[in-house]
């Protein structure tokens, strides 16, 4: 497989092309003490509508990228129900819902979003009117009763955005990774393959001079939509790798990062809670890879590796839960970075303020990225995960000395270059 043109803002149908072959060609499985069937699974699709409630003046829209509202009732003259539910189960309790509401007159409106049972509440409602920026809804005005959520609004004309988290669609994502690449010509973003749907899987080559025998860094992150605060993270992550400073020049004249940054687009523009378009959660498909994003992504690091001579030394999955935790693999299995974590760590508690690192160190049973970066290539694996609610400045703070300390580490370890 040759690496395709990089991209532009009119997609080439050659590049199409890339997808396909990589999909028709074998790439190595690996083995988990428990399996996954990751074969596709029937999912349901929202309707995309403008509902419109004459008699309330209300309008509720679910028609953006990103979308979730799967129907709307009238309970009285002052209450909406938003109905929620998942694009298949079963599924990771995390009910995800994004839509917009406006009203013909000022007033005050409530919407209760209805979950399915045995779902309980995770995100707190963020709020966006057209010219302001995203705010998390003031708690006085979220009333939970078992699997229903009451939030209290003040509507207009203007279109209210209601959302579990920030939309951070493929487009957004698109716009973000043109504007960080532009002018970077040690950036070569490129399309390496198409969702389930069509949709473009990017990924941003990274590296100064040549890149025969390069070690190579992963980042991945959006397998799972909703995951927003973990893709925050991965932005500051790589902006400041890609920073020019002289951290990020040397390391990037040794070192070469495969970064990608949105590895389920189809779910994230469908609004799924977890799954991508075949009903299966992607981070438990890094055994067989059976899901056309995941086969394509392992082909292409595969290719690369093979072709230019590299080792893989680390993996850094990118993902949100409830707290900040770093997922690690026990059993080191013979990793080519045998201190990275310990070092890393430590210096993460020297250089952000007030910071503890929590670990949580186990083996990987299910075929999940991290024990896939072990397993298959005897790269240390983790899943870096960021807290749904942490403060979005925080996690920039994270993300940017993460990002210079793994530079450090890497750079002086002059063994493995």
């Amino acid at each position: 497989m040759k690496v395709p043109n990089p991209i532009s803002r009119t997609l080439p149908i050659s590049i199409f092309c890339v997808g396909l072959i990589i999909s028709c060609s074998g790439v190595r499985t690996v083995d988990f003490e428990t399996p996954v069937d990751t074969s596709d699974k029937q999912i349901t699709f929202q309707e995309r509508q403008v509902y419109f409630h004459e008699d309330l003046g209300l309008f509720v829209d679910n028609t953006f990228d990103g979308a979730r509202l799967n129907g709307v009732e009238k309970l009285n003259d002052s209450t909406l129900k938003a109905i929620i539910r998942p694009e298949n189960d079963p599924i990771n309790s995390s009910p995800y819902y994004a839509f917009k509401i406006a009203s013909n007159t000022p007033k005050k409106m409530y919407v209760s979003l209805e979950y399915p049972q045995g779902h309980a509440h995770r995100y707190a409602p963020k709020v966006k009117k057209p010219t302001k920026d995203w705010e998390i809804l003031d708690s006085t005005k979220i009333f939970i009763m078992d699997s229903l959520v009451t939030l209290e609004l003040f509507l207009d004309e203007q279109p209210t955005l209601i959302a579990a988290q920030e939309l951070q669609t493929s487009e957004q994502v698109k716009d973000w990774y043109h504007d960080l690449s532009s002018g970077k010509g040690y950036v070569r973003p490129y399309i390496y393959g198409t969702s389930k749907m069509g949709r473009e899987l990017p990924v941003l080559d990274i590296y100064r001079g040549g890149k025969t025998s390069k070690p190579i860094i992963v980042l991945l992150t959006r397998q799972h939509p909703p995951e927003v605060t973990g893709f925050f993270a991965f932005k500051a992550f790589l902006e400041t790798v890609l920073d020019d400073s002289e951290l990020s020049n040397t390391f990037l004249d040794t070192h070469r990062v495969l970064a990608f940054p949105i590895l389920n687009p189809d779910g994230v523009d469908l609004g799924h809670w977890r799954h991508n378009a075949g009903g299966v959660d992607t981070n438990r498909d890094w055994s067989k890879y059976r899901q056309p994003e995941i086969h394509q992504t392992v082909e292409f690091i595969e290719e690369q590796l093979k072709k230019d001579g590299a080792r893989l030394l680390l993996g850094l999955d990118f993902h949100s839960t409830h707290k900040d935790v770093f997922y690690t693999n026990t059993s080191q299995e013979g990793s080519t970075l045998p201190h990275f974590e310990k070092d890393w760590f430590s210096a993460l508690e020297e250089n952000i303020p007030h910071y503890k690192v929590n670990e949580s160190s186990g083996n990987s049973t299910k075929p999940v990225s991290k024990g896939w970066f072990l397993k298959r290539h005897r790269a240390v694996g983790i899943t870096y995960e960021i807290g749904d609610n942490t403060p979005r400045g925080r996690i920039r703070t994270i993300g940017r000395v993460s990002a210079q300390e793994m530079m450090k580490i890497l750079r002086s370890n002059t063994n493995l270059n």
